[in-house]
C-alpha cells in the first residue's frame, strides 16, 4: 500500500500538475485572444463612427431654446467669452447664452475704442479720460486718467495699457483693472516714433508697441517688445527687444497666446515667439491686400481678394508655430471668422460656412433670422445666435 501510494504520488500526480499547467496556458491565452479581438472590434467601431462624423455635412439647423430681446441698430454685439456684450455711446450689458443679463454699465462716449481678451474687455473713447474693464462675469473696474486717450488694449488678468497725448510726447501706460500705474513710458516722434498699435499678452506680461517714424526721408517701422515683469527689470525702459522695418507701416500688432506674437504690415507679416525676450519667428512677404484680420484660439487668419473669379476671397489661416494650417474659399461678404477646436466659423447676418481645419465643409447654408453674432458653446455643431429680437440656442442637422 505504501509503494502504491509512492507511485501515485510521484508520476501520476507530476502528469495532473503537467496538464493543469497546459490548460491554464490555453485559457490565458483564449483570453488574451478574446480581449485583442474585442479591442480591435471597438476601435473598429469608433473608427466608424468616427468617420461617419467627419464625413457628415450639415444641412440645416434646430432651434433648441429662444429668448426675446430688443437690439436697435444703434447697438452692437461682441462676443465675450461665452456671453455677448451689446454696447453702444450710451452704455454697455453683457448677457450668458440664456439671456440673462450679467451686468450692466452706463457710459457717455462718442468715438468709442473697444479691446477684447480672452472673455475681459475695456471700454473707452477716443480723447476720453475714462475706462471701464470688465468680464463675462463682473466689472472688474474703471478708473480716469490724467491725459486723453488714444488707444488701449486689455489682457485677459484684466490689465490695460493705454496710449495717452500730451502736448510734446506720448505716454503709453499700463494699469491694474482699478487704475493703479504699474508702468510708464514716454515717447518722442524724434525719438522712438509715434505709436501706431499696441497690444498686451493674454496674461498682462508682455507689451507689444508698433511705432512709426521718418528717417532720413524714409518711412520706418519698429515693432517693440516690453516685459512688464522682474525679467524687464533687467533691462532700460523694459525693452527686452525690438524689430525695424523699411519702406513698412505696421498697423496691426497682437498675441496669439502669452509666448506668440504677430504683426501684419503693409507688404508683410512677421511672427515672434518668446515669453520673456520675443525673438523673430518668421516673415512672410505679401504682394496681395491684405483685408481682413482675425485671430482666436492659438489662430491667425489673413483674407485676401481671390485669384479665381468664382470665388470672392481666400483666408489663410496660420498656428502659433507660424505653420500655414489651410486656405479657405469665402463667397460672400462675411463679417466675422471664428476659430474653434476643430473648426472655424466664417459669417455674417445671413449666411454662415463652417470649415473642419483640414478643408472639409460642415455646414453651408443661410439663416432664418439675421443674425448679428455667433457665440460657440461647450456641445459640438451648437451656437448661441444673437438677432436683433431674440437669442437662440441651435443645433446644426
Amino acid at each position: 500500500m505504501a509503494r502504491l501510494r509512492a507511485i501515485k504520488g510521484g508520476r501520476y500526480e507530476e502528469s495532473a500538475t503537467g496538464d493543469y499547467r497546459t490548460k491554464l496556458k490555453k485559457h490565458r491565452t483564449m483570453n488574451l485572444y478574446r480581449t485583442v479581438i474585442f479591442i480591435v472590434l471597438i476601435l473598429v467601431i469608433l473608427l466608424i463612427i468616427y468617420a461617419r462624423f467627419e464625413s457628415h455635412v450639415y444641412t440645416g439647423y434646430e432651434v433648441l431654446s429662444s429668448y426675446e430681446r430688443t437690439a436697435p441698430d444703434s447697438q452692437m454685439d461682441m462676443r465675450l467669452g461665452s456671453s455677448i456684450l451689446t454696447y453702444s455711446h450710451d452704455g454697455a450689458h453683457c448677457v450668458d447664452g440664456s439671456g440673462k443679463t450679467v451686468w450692466d454699465q452706463g457710459y457717455e462716449m462718442q468715438d468709442m475704442r473697444i479691446s477684447v481678451c480672452d472673455g475681459t474687455v475695456a471700454i473707452a473713447s477716443y480723447n476720453g479720460r475714462d475706462i471701464y474693464v470688465l468680464n463675462e462675469t463682473e466689472k472688474l473696474g474703471s478708473f480716469s486718467t490724467n491725459l486723453p486717450i488714444r488707444e488701449i488694449t486689455v489682457a485677459k488678468t484684466g490689465r490695460v495699457t493705454a496710449v495717452l497725448n500730451s502736448n510734446n510726447a506720448t505716454l503709453i501706460n499700463t494699469y491694474s483693472p482699478g487704475g493703479d500705474l504699474l508702468y510708464s513710458g514716454q515717447m518722442h516722434m524724434s525719438g522712438s516714433g509715434y505709436p501706431v498699435d499696441v497690444a498686451l499678452s493674454p496674461s498682462g506680461t508682455l507689451l507689444c508697441v508698433s511705432f512709426i517714424y521718418v528717417d532720413a526721408g524714409t518711412v520706418k517701422s519698429t515693432v517693440a517688445f516690453y516685459n512688464l515683469t522682474e525679467v524687464g527689470d533687467n533691462y532700460t525702459d523694459f525693452l527686452v527687444s525690438s524689430y525695424d522695418y523699411t519702406d513698412l507701416v505696421v498697423p496691426e500688432v497682437g498675441f496669439l497666446d502669452d509666448s506668440t506674437a504677430y504683426a501684419v504690415g503693409d507688404e508683410r507679416y512677421m511672427f515672434y515667439k518668446g515669453s520673456d525676450q520675443p525673438e523673430s519667428l518668421g516673415e512672410h512677404l505679401i504682394t496681395d491686400e491684405i483685408r481682413s484680420v482675425f485671430t482666436g484660439n492659438g489662430y491667425l487668419g489673413l483674407v485676401f481678394r481671390s485669384d479665381d473669379p468664382d470665388t470672392k476671397y481666400e483666408l489663410s489661416v496660420y498656428n502659433n508655430s507660424d505653420t500655414l494650417v489651410g486656405k479657405y474659399d469665402i463667397n460672400f461678404e462675411y463679417a466675422d471668422v471664428m476659430f474653434e477646436k476643430d473648426d472655424l466659423v466664417i459669417y455674417n447676418e445671413s449666411n454662415c460656412i463652417i470649415y473642419t481645419y483640414r478643408g472639409k465643409i460642415k455646414y453651408d447654408d443661410a439663416f432664418r433670422n439675421g443674425v448679428r453674432l455667433i457665440v460657440p458653446t461647450d456641445y459640438a455643431y451648437r451656437y448661441v445666435l444673437s438677432t436683433g429680437s431674440s437669442i437662440d440656442t441651435v443645433r446644426l442637422n
